[in-house]
C-alpha cells in the first residue's frame, strides 16, 4: 500500500494528516477482503492558510471513491467495528470547529461564539476579551498613571493661577498656558474612554476626543512658539511685527488650528463613524470586543494632522530656542515636541503589529507618554522658578538680563 497522506474521521475544520510518521496500528487490522487503493485530489482553500496547497488522499474501497463531505466528517471506515487506522497527527485548531459525535459518523459545528474543549466533545462559550476594569493589572496601571498625572496637571494649573501676575507666568502668554494645561488634563481623562467594554458611544468619542484635545494642545504650543518669534522681531519701535503682538493673535492660531481637527472629526463621524465589533477570528477561542474605526483613512488623517502641528511647532521652536529672552521656553517646547513626535512615530508600527486589547494598550501608552512630555518639559522648569527660585521671578531680574 502506498503511503497515506490523509485519512480518518476528521473533525470539521481540521485536517487529519498521516505521512511518513504514520505507524500502522495492529489493534485495528485491515480486512484482507477489502480492495484498497489510493488516489489524490487538490483541496479547496481552507481557513488555515498553511493548508492552501495541501493535497488530500482519497481512499478507494472496492472501486468506490470515499471523498469528504463538506457537512460531515471524513468517511468513517471500520473493519468489524474497529477503526481502519488510528489517526496519529492532527493539524492545529482553526476558527470553524466541530465536536465529534459518539457514533463518529458526523460532526456538529460549534457556534460562532463557541469553542470545543480539548477532547472535541463539548462546545463552550469563547472567552471574551477587552481592557476590563476588573482583574486586569494593565488597566489598573493605566488608571493610576492617568489619575496621578491628571492631579499633577491640576496642581500645576493651580500654581500658575496663584502666580499669574509674576513675570515667569506672564512670559509667552499665560492664557495659552492655561489652555494648554486644561487640554493636557483632558488628554489624561480621555484614557478612560479606551478602558472597559467598548460601546458605540465610547467608540465614537475616544478617537475624536483625544484627537481634538491634542490638537488644542498642539495649537497652543504652536501659538507659543510663534509669539516668541514675533515678540523678538517686534522689539524695535518701528517694526511692522508689533501689530501682530497680542492676545488676539494667539487666540486666532489656537482657534483656526483646532477647528480644522474638529471638522475632520465631524466628517468622520458623519460619514463612517466607529462602532463596536465582536471579532471572533483574530484569536482562536476568544471573542475580542473592540472598536472598528469605521474609516481607517480618517483615523490616520487625525493622527497625521496632529503630527503636522507637532512638526511645525518643533521646527519653529528649534529656530527660536537661542533668542535672547530670560524666560524663553522655546528650548523646552523643542524637547517636548521631539518627545511627542518620537512617541507617535514609534507607536504606529507597534499599533499595526498588535491586535485585540494590546492594540488599545499601545495607543493609551502613547497618549499618556506624549501628554507627560508636554506637561513636564514645558511647565516643570517654570514651577521650579516659581516655587524654589522666587528671587529671579521678578520684573527687575527680567529687565537686567534682557539688557
Amino acid at each position: 500500500m502506498e503511503d497515506a497522506a490523509i485519512l480518518g474521521h476528521a473533525i470539521l475544520g481540521h485536517q487529519i494528516m498521516l505521512g511518513e510518521d504514520y505507524e500502522d496500528d495492529s489493534s485495528n487490522p485491515v480486512s484482507p477482503d477489502l480492495d484498497l487503493s489510493w488516489g489524490a485530489f487538490s483541496t479547496m482553500q481552507m481557513q488555515d492558510p498553511t493548508l492552501v496547497n495541501a493535497r488530500k488522499q482519497v481512499l478507494v474501497i472496492n472501486g468506490v471513491s470515499q471523498e469528504p463531505d463538506a457537512d460531515k466528517c471524513w468517511p468513517h471506515f471500520t473493519v468489524n467495528g474497529d477503526l481502519l487506522y488510528r489517526v496519529t497527527k492532527v493539524h492545529e485548531e482553526v476558527n470553524s470547529l466541530a465536536i465529534q459525535t459518539n457514533d463518529m459518523d458526523t460532526c456538529l459545528k460549534c457556534g460562532d461564539y463557541e469553542w470545543p474543549n480539548k477532547e472535541k466533545t463539548v462546545c463552550f462559550e469563547k472567552q471574551i476579551e477587552f481592557l476590563s476594569y476588573t482583574g486586569d493589572s494593565l488597566v489598573l496601571a493605566f488608571i493610576v498613571h492617568s489619575l496621578v498625572f491628571f492631579l499633577m496637571a491640576a496642581v500645576i494649573l493651580g500654581i500658575f493661577i496663584s502666580f499669574r501676575d509674576t513675570p515667569v507666568v506672564k512670559a509667552n502668554n499665560r492664557n495659552l498656558s492655561f489652555i494648554l494645561l486644561v487640554s493636557i488634563k483632558l488628554s489624561f481623562l480621555s484614557v478612560f474612554l479606551f478602558l472597559g467594554q467598548p460601546t458605540d458611544i465610547t467608540c465614537m468619542l475616544r478617537q475624536t476626543s483625544f484627537g481634538i484635545t491634542f490638537s488644542i494642545a498642539m495649537s497652543s504650543v504652536l501659538a507659543k512658539t510663534i509669539l516668541v518669534c514675533i515678540a523678538f522681531k517686534a522689539t524695535k519701535p518701528d517694526s511692522p511685527w508689533r501689530k501682530w503682538v497680542g492676545v488676539k493673535m494667539a487666540y486666532y492660531i489656537v482657534f483656526f488650528c483646532s477647528v480644522i481637527q474638529i471638522l475632520i472629526s465631524v466628517i468622520w463621524l458623519a460619514t463612517s463613524s466607529p462602532f463596536v465589533e465582536h471579532n471572533i477570528l483574530s484569536e482562536p477561542g476568544k471573542i475580542i470586543i473592540e472598536c472598528n474605526e469605521g474609516s481607517v483613512i480618517a483615523f490616520y488623517i487625525v493622527l497625521s494632522y496632529m503630527g503636522l502641528l507637532a512638526s511645525v511647532s518643533f521646527i519653529v521652536a528649534f529656530l527660536a530656542r537661542t533668542l535672547p529672552d530670560s524666560f524663553n521656553e522655546a528650548k523646552y517646547i523643542t524637547f517636548s515636541m521631539l518627545l511627542f513626535c518620537s512617541v507617535w512615530i514609534t507607536m504606529i508600527p507597534a499599533y499595526l503589529s498588535t491586535k485585540g486589547k494590546n492594540m488599545v494598550a499601545v495607543e493609551i501608552f502613547a497618549i499618556i507618554t506624549s501628554s507627560c512630555g508636554l506637561l513636564f518639559c514645558i511647565f516643570l522648569p517654570k514651577c521650579y522658578i516659581v516655587l524654589l527660585k522666587p528671587e529671579i521671578n521678578t520684573k527687575q531680574y527680567l529687565l537686567e538680563n534682557n539688557k
